[in-house]
């Protein structure tokens, strides 16, 4: 309930500072506003404090927490979920669970993963996929085994940051791949895109220092609303050129295939390139590439620039 208050005192206090029309679910934890309405057009309604017209929207439950709700009631689930707030914790801090979930990763600011490792007496396969996302749970209180309570209620993506020492993440941050045949059926509002843009992020950044990885800082963020109406320029032009059957630009004499999807330098954040086993790891086409006649082509998806996490995440 406090989170949920605060949930609600977090819209509230937006649409009084005249910014209904950049509601976003990221903003919120488990109580959303979510977008109500046939059509985009036909939703928009006036606001109170600005002339720019904003979305109709309602209250609802997250669909992370609805799915804890029914996974309760069913115990199927049970016994799976580490909690970060304890009742001891809400009564001493009673703060935001932003700074709560700070508050215990600070004492570890500047120390290696490594270290951190050590100070649990953890013995972890630094090589697994798992690593990090084990670090994390360790610093948080929650068992290794277990999945993060507050974080699944809140479809919270959680994302870890190499840093090249020149604050430049190691790489860019890859969303799931979308199928030519469905994105091409859909708009704007009903994408799988929009919806991952406005989810709220937990960031861990670990920087690379003499080759060992140092834990900088983590940071809470959803991307702002001129941002993701940014990022609709890749989204158009990706669905474009799939509708059209230019896909294919050139092939090289070595064989490259260079297409007209849009690169890092189009946008500022954010680009379209493979993201598959190899070459042959394809979906159907839509619509045949006019250049080679190919009617399925290598798994594709949207990825988040690492410029645009340095310099709009980490650095501010």
């Amino acid at each position: 309930m406090l989170i949920i208050k605060q949930d609600w005192e977090t819209i509230n206090q937006k649409i009084k500072n005249g910014k209904a029309h950049e509601l976003s679910e990221g903003d919120t934890f488990y109580l959303g506003a979510c977008t109500k309405g046939s059509t985009a057009e036909k939703s928009l309604r006036d606001q109170p404090f600005n002339k720019v017209q904003a979305k109709q929207r309602a209250y609802s439950l997250k669909q992370g927490y609805v799915n804890h709700i029914i996974a309760n009631i069913a115990q199927e689930e049970k016994g799976v979920y580490g909690k970060i707030l304890t009742q001891e914790t809400i009564f001493e801090h009673l703060p935001s669970i932003e700074e709560i979930v700070a508050s215990k990763f600070e004492p570890f600011y500047g120390k290696t993963s490594i270290e951190i490792e050590g100070h649990f007496n953890l013995e972890l396969n630094r090589t697994a996929k798992s690593y990090f996302a084990n670090l994390t749970k360790a610093i948080l209180g929650i068992g290794l085994n277990k999945k993060i309570e507050e974080f699944e209620k809140a479809d919270i993506q959680v994302k870890t940051i190499r840093l090249k020492e020149n604050n430049l993440p190691k790489e860019d941050i890859s969303f799931p791949n979308f199928k030519y045949e469905e994105i091409i059926n859909l708009d704007w509002e009903e994408s799988e895109f929009k919806h991952i843009l406005e989810q709220k992020f937990f960031f861990v950044f670990y920087q690379f220092e003499n080759d060992i990885l140092t834990l900088k800082k983590v940071k809470f963020w959803n991307m702002p609303y001129p941002d993701i109406e940014e990022a609709k320029q890749v989204w158009d032009k990706t669905v474009e050129t799939i509708e059209k059957g230019k896909i294919i630009s050139e092939i090289t004499d070595k064989g490259i295939r260079k297409t007209y999807f849009p690169k890092k330098t189009e946008n500022r954040i954010s680009h379209v390139r493979p993201h598959a086993r190899d070459k042959v790891d394809c979906y159907d086409l839509p619509v045949k590439d006019k250049l080679t006649n190919a009617t399925e082509y290598t798994k594709h998806c949207f990825w988040l620039n690492a410029s645009y996490v340095k310099n709009e995440i980490y650095m501010k």
